[in-house]
């Protein structure tokens, strides 16, 4: 089990419980924030050991960074199993082996993400540069602030 949480990127949280995995969480999770909620789930379905596992935006609460722990961790952890990741974070899906983008639940676009950046006006393409621009403007506003929290 903690091996799995471990791969899900909650075993530090849950270890910092007073009781640590016998913490009784309560109904639904409430004492849980989002991510950590997230990162719960992902440990359980780990746990099973499906042929096909399916994460629908399961990695949403969580940052970036964590995000990409989590991705390696599953890819090493899955072998034998189709993996399923829905997402609306094109850092979540860049490395899978296909991608389908989905518009009027319809697939619009299919491919690899090289192959969906070189669609002209994808809508893969159009969503990659805004959520790259947003990416590198809160980059920018992290450093100017951190330039100015030193005077």
């Amino acid at each position: 089990m903690r091996h799995f949480a471990q791969v899900a990127a909650v075993d530090d949280a849950i270890m910092s419980f007073s009781k640590g995995y016998d913490t009784i969480v309560g109904e639904r999770g409430v004492t849980l924030s989002g991510g950590q909620k997230q990162r719960v789930a992902i440990a359980r379905m780990l746990m099973q050991r499906s042929p096909i596992m399916i994460f629908d935006d399961s990695l949403s609460a969580v940052d970036s960074e964590t995000d990409a722990k989590i991705r390696s961790a599953l890819k090493e952890n899955t072998s034998g199993s189709t993996v399923i990741l829905v997402s609306h974070r094109i850092t979540t899906l860049m490395n899978a082996d296909v991608i389908m983008v989905l518009e009027d639940g319809q697939i619009s676009e299919i491919g690899t993400h090289k192959e969906l950046l070189e669609i002209e006006n994808g809508i893969y393409r159009r969503i990659y540069d805004i959520q790259s621009s947003l990416e590198t403007e809160l980059l920018d506003l992290k450093k100017n602030s951190s330039i100015g929290g030193d005077n």
